[in-house]
């Protein structure tokens, strides 16, 4: 037994049948999924995965290959489990399944081209970057807001309130409302996590009739008195003479906000864990625009803040050499362990802004690549900048721990002094 297998004692591999048992709750794992993930490379890149009852695919040309590939999508086919597996009876969930019935994410073309195409329009990067000053204002006021204190939570006090705000200024909702749509938005992101309870169920779905139910009211606002926000925009866009309905119109606003801030906030948490690591001046990483812009992709490849996304095979098919699904059936796609697929990175748990190999696949690709990633990308560059300008001195005042909450995965806490 060698020393990673030593340490790798909560892991039991089956080659013969390639199944792994790995409780995605192991505390070991939680903390770092990353050891792991490089057992996996070496020795299991693909497996059944016992715990979440599906094959998984680890490296990252399997990965990529799999995201772009039509034959595998994110539309439930009928009686298929749900991303945990569920396949019982979900009268208690119809709040929450309206939602999702409507919702880009969880759709398939024609559908999803329409809704993708009325909604991009927002998102496309020139639009944008018109936001950089207001994200770096912002990220100027939250830190004024603790400076004096010598220290915070950057999690409550930074990484949440920007992208809730910015989110919220954009569709043209009350920014006061922010702790409740968060609130909301943590009870519905809870049903893609592993292990979920009954009463978690009843949550999500209660938060999913209030969420709705709030925005039905502003659409019906916006409707009578139009602005130039993003809800505006929503009802009047039309491609090809049809508009959004008022369901999709709901649940694209929810998925916007929901992904509009439930990443970032990891990714920021995350990246400056990750930054402050390094020891040294944190400014040197910041330079210049160019010098930025690849420390925050580093950061997404190097720890990602979504692990696992799951497509469903349509028809029956090989999704890697020796993985036969049947039709219906999912597969997961480890995002976080491919980002550090040696395979494809040079050192990969080497932290190298700049490296000429940056590919990491931590906002998807293909058809369902992240709407919001280049909003995530300016907020996540403004924000860093401006924290680590402002504060360079900052350092971890504890050694960070993160959430049990595969496959999300991000801190529970980031507690800093300066």
């Amino acid at each position: 037994m060698t020393n990673i297998d030593a340490a790798l004692a909560y892991l039991d591999y089956d080659p013969s049948s390639r199944r792994l048992r790995l409780d995605p709750h192991e505390p070991r794992f939680v903390q770092n999924p990353y050891e792991a993930y490089a057992w996996l490379h070496t020795n299991a890149r693909s497996f059944f995965w016992e715990d979440f009852g599906f094959w998984c695919l680890a490296g990252y040309d399997d990965v990529n290959r799999l995201l772009r590939d039509r034959r595998f999508g994110r539309e439930k086919p009928e009686g298929a489990p749900d991303d945990q597996g569920y396949t019982g009876d979900r009268s208690h969930l119809t709040a929450f399944d309206a939602i999702e019935a409507n919702s880009m994410l969880e759709l398939e073309p024609p559908v999803h081209t329409r809704l993708r195409t009325l909604v991009n329009r927002a998102f496309v990067s020139r639009q944008v970057e018109r936001l950089r000053p207001r994200v770096e204002a912002l990220a100027n006021e939250l830190v004024d807001r603790f400076e004096a204190d010598g220290g915070t939570d950057l999690l409550p006090n930074f990484a949440a309130p920007l992208p809730i705000t910015i989110i919220a200024e954009m569709l043209g909702v009350p920014v006061e409302m922010g702790p409740q749509l968060l609130s909301w938005s943590h009870d519905m992101v809870a049903m893609y996590m592993h292990g979920r309870t009954r009463e978690l169920e009843d949550r999500a779905n209660a938060s999913s009739q209030a969420f709705s139910d709030f925005l039905r009211s502003y659409v019906a606002q916006r409707r009578k008195n139009p602005g130039d926000d993003l809800l505006s925009l929503l009802i009047s866009a039309q491609e090809d003479g049809q508009k959004l309905s008022e369901d999709e119109l709901v649940s694209s606003a929810i998925l916007l906000l929901n992904a509009g801030h439930e990443a970032t906030v990891h990714q920021t948490g995350n990246a400056v864990r990750t930054i402050l690591k390094q020891g040294g001046d944190p400014r040197r990483f910041f330079t210049s625009p160019e010098a930025t812009a690849a420390t925050v992709e580093e950061c997404l490849r190097y720890d990602a803040p979504l692990h696992m996304f799951t497509r469903y095979a349509y028809g029956d098919l090989e999704a890697a050499e020796g993985v036969a699904l049947k039709s219906g059936q999912q597969v997961g796609l480890l995002l976080g362990c491919a980002n550090r697929d040696p395979a494809a990175f040079a050192a990969p748990h080497t932290f190298q802004p700049g490296r000429d190999d940056q590919k990491n696949v931590s906002f998807g690709a293909g058809i369902h690549f992240c709407i919001g990633a280049p909003l995530a990308r300016l907020e996540l560059q403004s924000s860093l900048k401006v924290l680590f300008d402002r504060l360079p001195q900052i350092a971890l005042a504890e050694e960070p721990l993160y959430r049990d909450t595969y496959h999300f995965h991000g801190l529970e806490r980031l507690n800093v002094k300066f």
